[in-house]
């Protein structure tokens, strides 16, 4: 059986790989990605307290990150594509302004 410390782990573990990737890297749709990562971990951490309390919250709680998520992921999408389109790059840096 797995305990709730190697969940929590491996939530830090994520976690800090998502960190990593929006710090180092450039590109857009990686630093997407990253932030994407970085909201798995946490979900994977509320749900390894509600296992570990025996309490529904957490998944509650996993439930509300997941809405934010995909609504972000709409958003961020379109943004990228919008950038794409006007840059051809998903550069970060070339995206300074986004001013016509």
């Amino acid at each position: 059986m797995v305990s709730t410390t190697q969940f929590l782990v491996l939530g830090a573990i994520l976690f800090s790989i998502g960190t990593l990737g929006v710090i180092v890297r450039r590109n857009t749709i990686t630093m997407f990605m990253s932030i994407e990562l970085m909201l798995n971990a946490v979900n994977l951490t509320f749900l390894a307290f509600a296992r570990h309390f025996d309490q529904v919250d957490g998944q509650i709680f996993v439930f509300f990150v997941m809405t934010v998520a995909a609504a972000e992921a709409a958003v961020g999408l379109a943004l990228i594509v919008l950038l794409s389109k006007r840059n051809d790059s998903v550069d970060i840096d070339q995206a300074n302004t986004m001013k016509w």
